[in-house]
């Protein structure tokens, strides 16, 4: 360790200084030495341990290491092993000595008053605070890392404030505490030294708005703990009590990573002697913590809730559908909640609206809605009824534009664990769509990009989906659970698989079984009308174009083979340059375990049953998957979406911990 700071001895007088347990101090013993003195001894009182530094080439050992050679190859170092009891009550003398065997030409005393300074925060991250002597200073990631994690205090656990815990510098319930980070400041010593010296705890200005430090004096009520370092307060003379040896802190944190914001914050404590002018920090210790990212959950995780909106509108009321979703959260044993009208204003569009993720540190974890920019009917629904105890809140606002269709989260999905090349990805990968690279068209907004950069768990991957008319990723891909080694499969929209039916279906003599036989509304056409249906067939090898690409960068970034993708028959149509789906688009389903709601397809029918639902079912059942199709024709097809598009689902957060991996 190298020594902290020098002290200067006198031939004169004693000299006085305080000493930090377990922090060596240089001793000067060249500035004040007595004439034809040649070498010294240094002896330390109980308590005291004194070390020599030297260069072993240059340097003689003496005999009994007893009288050193007084040059500038020797230094000297002392420290203490505990607290003092009073002033003053550790001793070291220094004597110095000439040529001769006579006694000792003078003598240097130095009286120290040890004190015990230490910061401490979980370093360990194993939820509990121990006492830590090694680096505080570094935050490092993987299995054998170690640095403390803080929380970002998003979720209102107290409906007096109006918005999420972080907005306020006052504690309005003790069970805010637990989504903290506890802190321990020891700090032993005679209480009288504390009348010349003071601890001051503080924070960088960097950091200030990214962090607030609770001090905690004990008792059971919200007043027996304050703000005393924030936004507004950078440094906090620390009011210790006569006799106190530890002050406990809470900390919590108050944004997550982002492009201005690595995630790591500091916190220092000084010990400063208030006898100087200017004021003098005698030791500083100093603490880093990691804000934890928020972190989004793939299909392949368990379901918890599934929301959904019931609306009435000139297309009717969706009561069919939301009995349907019913059915299946029983099936899957998973909650359904019904986001009323006068919630959602006849927005039903949930997924677009909001992103369900969580949040974890050692010590406790809870979900964290992210809430999109789009701003339409549903937009306060995820403030005004998500966030709430243990449900935090986040989003981001685009500031000198509108929210283009890109910025809804149905663009907004992530994957399985993945590992590609060897390198893991624990967490998955976020998957976003923009234009095709270096077109210069649609992405999605950048500070959205960037906040999901920032959280550097689940490396996002920006895929081609401008090339749909509402161009959302949730349009041409979905992942599914799957019960053997792989855990998952890829499903890819594809016009090939479908056109190929449909080609194998006329070959069998079923040419003129129809698309949306019997639907409402809705004109049937035959398998062989869309098979001599040029544009409709020239319009679907341009979107398999569009997927294929797609495929091989998800391939190439996901680690995927063949064996993992599954091809679901789906037909496209351009609307101008763009595509929508010419039948309910089955891809844009909703995944509740190995439940699937699909959307219901309305293919031609043979021997009494739908080609399509049949060939799709041949596809995932045989992997375990219970495929159940779910009419969504009128409420949400017709609206350019699907089952995926009206439906969101939260889902049991990863045990995998976050920091037990390296970005």
């Amino acid at each position: 360790m190298a020594p902290h700071r020098a002290v200067r001895l006198s031939l004169k007088k004693p000299t006085y200084a305080v000493c930090v347990v377990g922090v060596e101090m240089y001793v000067d013993i060249h500035s004040d030495v007595p004439q034809d003195a040649e070498s010294f001894a240094v002896s330390g009182s109980s308590g005291v341990e004194v070390s020599m530094a030297y260069d072993p080439a240059r340097v003689t050992v003496p005999p009994g290491k007893t009288r050193w050679p007084l040059d500038a190859n020797v230094d000297v170092t002392i420290s203490v092993d505990a607290a003092s009891k009073d002033l003053h009550d550790f001793k070291v003398k220094v004597s110095y000595f000439g040529q001769q065997e006579a006694g000792a030409l003078g003598h240097s005393v130095l009286y120290l008053t040890g004190v015990d300074i230490s910061l401490d925060v979980d370093t360990g991250r194993t939820g509990k605070l121990k006492r830590s002597h090694g680096d505080k200073k570094t935050w490092r990631w993987g299995p054998e890392g170690y640095g403390a994690v803080l929380l970002v205090n998003c979720d209102r656990d107290s409906a007096v404030s109006g918005g999420p815990d972080l907005t306020s510098s006052q504690l309005a319930s003790l069970d805010d505490l637990q989504d903290m980070s506890p802190m321990v400041l020891s700090c032993d010593g005679p209480d009288s030294l504390f009348d010349s010296h003071k601890l001051v705890l503080d924070v960088p200005f960097s950091d200030s708005k990214r962090v607030g430090v609770f001090c905690a004096r004990g008792g059971h009520s919200l007043e027996d703990y304050k703000q005393v370092l924030g936004p507004q307060r950078l440094s906090y003379e620390v009011e210790r009590q006569p006799g106190e040896r530890k002050i406990s802190f809470f900390v919590e944190g108050l944004a997550f990573p982002d492009a201005d914001f690595s995630g790591l914050v500091s916190l220092s404590v000084s010990l400063v002697d208030m006898g100087t002018l200017p004021e003098v920090p005698l030791f500083t210790d100093t603490v880093v913590f990691r804000v934890a990212p928020w972190i989004m959950t793939p299909n392949t995780q368990p379901p918890l809730e599934l929301y959904v909106c019931s609306v009435v509108d000139s297309h009717g009321s969706n009561k069919k559908f939301l009995e349907d979703m019913s059915d299946l959260a029983l099936k899957a044993s998973c909650k359904l909640i019904v986001c009323p009208r006068i919630e959602n204003r006849n927005d039903r569009w949930i997924q677009d609206e909001m992103e369900f993720g969580y949040t974890t540190a050692p010590h406790k974890s809870f979900p964290v809605v992210f809430d999109s920019p789009r701003n339409r009917g549903l937009k306060d629904f995820p403030y005004k009824r998500i966030l709430g105890p243990d449900f935090g809140y986040v989003t981001r606002e685009i500031k000198f534009a509108g929210a283009s269709s890109l910025d809804s989260f149905g663009n907004l999905d992530v994957s399985p664990p993945v590992t590609v090349g060897g390198k893991e990805y624990p967490l998955g990968r976020i998957l976003i769509g923009g234009s095709f690279p270096r077109s210069g068209g649609k992405r999605m907004a950048k500070v959205v990009r960037d906040f999901l950069q920032a959280q550097q768990v689940q490396a996002p991957l920006e895929l081609y989906s401008d090339w749909l008319s509402v161009g959302h990723v949730d349009e041409f891909l979905s992942f599914v659970p799957t019960s053997d080694q792989k855990g998952f499969r890829l499903l890819l929209a594809s016009p090939s698989a479908c056109l190929k039916l449909f080609q194998e279906k006329k070959e069998e003599g079923y040419g003129e079984a129809a698309q949306f036989d019997g639907l409402r509304h809705q004109v049937s056409i035959s398998i062989n009308e869309m098979l001599a249906n040029s544009r409709l067939r020239r319009d679907s090898l341009y979107v398999q174009k569009c997927i294929d690409w797609n495929r091989e960068v998800l391939k190439r970034e996901l680690g995927l083979t063949e064996r993992d993708i599954v091809d679901i028959p789906q037909l496209f149509s351009l609307k101008g340059s763009h595509a929508e789906a010419f039948f309910p688009d089955m891809v844009n389903m909703v995944v509740l375990g190995k439940h699937l709601g699909i959307p219901k397809p309305f293919g031609p029918i043979i021997n009494g049953r739908c080609c399509l639902e049949e060939k799709v079912r041949s596809l995932l059942e045989p992997l375990g998957l219970h495929c159940i199709f779910i009419d969504d024709y009128l409420s949400y097809h017709q609206l350019l979406g699907e089952i995926h598009c009206g439906t969101n689902v939260r889902r049991q957060p990863f045990s995998f911990k976050w920091w037990h991996m390296v970005p």
